[in-house]
């Protein structure tokens, strides 16, 4: 690994530690006088046990349990939001309220609340927003709607059904074209073939057509099936490629950065008539500032989930030029979606699951 990764690593094993010696003083708050001392030690105990125990099976690959692993850090996450918060409202109101009523009734909300971010997180994994852009290229173009999907992760939690909102979304905003940049399943085609969900998948259709690039996800080992199943599903998938369409634009569509012998996008665009607006599909925002200086006029990106928990969010923005939105760098527009699905678990705070419609027109 890379020195990052160790920091990275020893980073998060350090907050794991305090997360878990946060909520473990939250429930001797909760159960105060209901528990004595030994009761509160094996209580602590047992916690830093269990959840270090899981985790780092599963760091360390011996028994895998990512879901799980995940759901303990963002569930002590949650409750130490919630502790957080406790602790600031009585630091604000003991001096003008009775302070037995009000650690009492922060006992009682403390529950409602927790579950309360819970249901938020998953109502914003499992209900998209719709979000509108318009924008004006310095190259003739007839007006042209585009939908954008990134990182559906289709998989055990994520399938038919939301395949069949995605499809009614597109099909109400009348989209022209479609894309889908990367990230399609959720690292193998197994849940998908067993759900059978290529029928619903099928269902995305757009006049001018319906396409894709891989993600990051989709090149753990599976891309040959992965690749198989998009094009049966009647999607056009680019892989390191380019394609005119309609004798309106040229679309060009690169393989995840995983691979690291992929072409630049500049040896992508060698030959290609760059007269026509060129939108690029590219999992990661990665190369945003070089594409601002290629002929490239749209890029649509994913893969950042915009951060997909709080606060995650503000490690993404650092990590990109452009991490979340839309910015126009250069003569380019750039556009990088926090995705249709979600990575691991079905949660999200700060941020919510969407398609981007983008209306796209060109100078006169």
């Amino acid at each position: 690994m890379e020195l990052r990764h160790y920091i990275i690593f020893a980073v998060s094993v350090i907050l794991l530690q305090l997360f878990i010696h946060l909520f473990n003083r939250t429930l001797y708050w909760l159960l105060s006088g209901k528990i004595g001392h030994k009761t509160r030690r094996a209580i602590a105990i047992f916690n830093y046990l269990a959840a270090n125990g899981i985790i780092l099976l599963t760091v360390f690959r011996l028994q895998p349990m990512f879901r799980l692993s995940a759901l303990i850090l963002v569930f002590l996450l949650f409750a130490a939001f919630i502790s957080i918060a406790a602790a600031l409202i009585y630091r604000l109101l003991r001096n003008s309220v009775n302070r037995d009523k009000l650690n009492r009734t922060l006992r009682l909300a403390y529950l409602p609340a927790l579950a309360g971010l819970l249901g938020l997180s998953v109502y914003n994994a499992y209900t998209p927003t719709v979000r509108h852009y318009q924008i004006t290229l310095d190259k003739p173009l007839q007006p042209l709607r585009l939908g954008v999907a990134s990182d559906l992760h289709l998989g055990t939690l994520f399938g038919a059904r939301q395949l069949d909102r995605l499809a009614q979304i597109m099909h109400e905003e009348n989209v022209d074209m479609i894309l889908l940049p990367g990230d399609i399943m959720d690292d193998n085609t197994d849940a998908y073939l067993a759900q059978n969900m290529r029928p619903h998948l099928a269902q995305l259709s757009a006049p001018l057509g319906v396409y894709a690039t891989l993600g990051n996800h989709d090149f753990f080992g599976h891309q040959q099936a992965i690749a198989h199943e998009i094009r049966r599903a009647g999607i056009t998938l680019l892989m390191d490629q380019t394609l005119p369409v309609d004798n309106r634009i040229v679309l060009v569509g690169r393989n995840d950065d995983l691979l690291g012998d992929r072409p630049s996008t500049a040896q992508l665009l060698h030959g290609v008539d760059t007269r026509l607006p060129v939108f690029l599909l590219d999992h990661r925002p990665t190369e945003i500032a070089l594409h601002a200086e290629l002929p490239v006029d749209l890029q649509v990106s994913g893969h950042t989930h915009k951060g997909q928990i709080f606060p995650a969010n503000l490690i993404t923005s650092l990590m990109y030029r452009l991490d979340y939105g839309y910015a126009k760098i250069g003569n380019g527009h750039f556009f990088v979606t926090s995705g249709y699905g979600f990575w691991g678990i079905p949660l999200r705070l700060g941020s919510q699951s969407e398609v981007m419609i983008i209306d796209v027109k060109g100078t006169p």
